[in-house]
Formats: structure tokens, C-alpha cells, sequence
């Protein structure tokens, strides 16, 4: 286990611990397992206190793997990508699935923001953990599912946003730099598989 994964389990156990228990004395010894947390990621990944227990702040209720959608729109050989204004790195569309979302309607929500292109979500392609090595995307404090959809343009046109300053179709086999805490060359590669044979199925975890 390394040490984001125990520190991404001690915190769940405390947060779920500070859920259920009506202990004075246990919120306290729950508390003090997310400072520790905190001081040992601290040193880990040369970030403040404060920020790690910011990133964490909003997490309420039992703690559970947080839920991103990408989607993946293709023109031939060429993968619809978006440059994100946080890193200069380019990506598939897509972001958090917010309250009330469904996952489809998630995805085409962030293509349509993100991209100013209209889409329709077509196939479920891939239901990946994020932590998993053989992904290639670098260590996050944040355990996430990522879902990716194949999706078919219905309309719209290239729009920046306040997340992104680039819209581009790119070829498949030419990618740009790309955001790899969001999507890495291998997954788009494997989209492309399943846009050309649409039967394969859905890859999991």
C-alpha cells in the first residue's frame, strides 16, 4: 500500500467515524487521525496542512470515490480535445458529475461547457479506477472512478471557456501534451478502439 492510499483510508475511516459517532472523546480521536493525515502529506507531497484539509473540506456523509465523465467525440482519426486553462494540458472533455446528474447527461453537459459543441453520449466505453497503476495517471489524494463515454456531435461550435482556452481536433496518432491527472494516451488510443468496433465491450476495473 503506498502512502496515499493509507492516507486516502485513514481519512475515510475518520470521516466516516466522525459521521456515525455521537462520542465526544471518539470525534476527538477521529480528528486527530485527519491531522495526522494531514502532517504526513504534508511532508509527502511538499504541500501545507491547510490546503490537504482543504481538499478535503467538502466531503460530508460516508466517504465514498468521488465521480469524474469524460467524453470522447471523434471525426474520423481525429479526438476532439480541450486545453485546460489550469496547466496549459490538453484533454478529453469533462469534469465532476454533479448533484442530480445523470452520468450521460454529465458528460454531454461538460462537452457542451468545455467545448462549445453539442453531443449526445452514445456508449459507455470504460468504468476505470483512477489509482490503478496499469492507467498511468499520476498519484492524486482524491480516489475517483472515471467513466468515458463515446459521444456523436449534434450541433454547437468551438467555444472557449473559463476552464479552457483551446479547442481543437487532433489526430489520434499526433496527440499534444496532455493533462494525465485527466486522461492519458493509452485510454484515448483505446476510446479510438472502441469508436472503430462500437461491439467491443465496456472496459472495467
Amino acid at each position: 500500500m503506498t502512502i496515499l492510499e493509507w492516507a486516502r483510508k485513514v481519512q475515510a475511516i475518520a470521516q466516516n467515524g466522525l459521521l456515525f459517532t455521537r462520542d465526544p472523546f471518539d470525534r476527538e480521536r477521529y480528528e486527530q487521525l485527519q491531522q495526522l493525515v494531514a502532517s504526513v502529506l504534508t511532508s509527502e507531497l511538499g504541500i501545507t496542512e491547510s490546503r490537504v484539509r482543504e481538499l478535503w473540506s467538502h466531503d460530508e456523509g460516508y466517504a465514498t470515490p468521488k465521480v469524474d465523465v469524460r467524453g470522447a467525440v471523434f471525426e474520423g482519426d481525429r479526438v476532439l480535445l480541450v486545453r485546460e486553462r489550469s496547466d496549459g494540458k490538453w484533454t478529453l472533455p469533462g469534469g465532476w458529475v454533479d448533484i442530480n446528474d445523470r452520468p450521460a447527461e454529465a458528460v454531454e453537459r461538460e462537452i457542451r461547457e468545455e467545448s462549445g459543441y453539442l453531443a449526445r453520449a452514445v456508449k459507455l466505453a470504460a468504468l476505470l479506477d483512477k489509482s490503478n497503476p496499469a492507467h498511468g495517471h499520476p498519484p492524486g489524494l482524491h480516489h475517483i472512478y472515471k467513466i468515458f463515454f463515446l459521444c456523436e456531435l449534434t450541433g454547437g461550435e468551438a467555444r472557449t471557456s473559463n476552464e479552457t482556452d483551446g479547442v481543437e481536433f487532433f489526430p489520434v496518432a499526433a496527440l499534444p501534451p496532455l493533462s494525465t491527472g485527466r486522461v492519458t494516451r493509452s485510454q484515448i488510443e483505446r476510446l479510438h478502439q472502441h469508436q472503430l468496433n462500437k461491439d467491443l465491450p465496456s472496459d472495467f476495473d
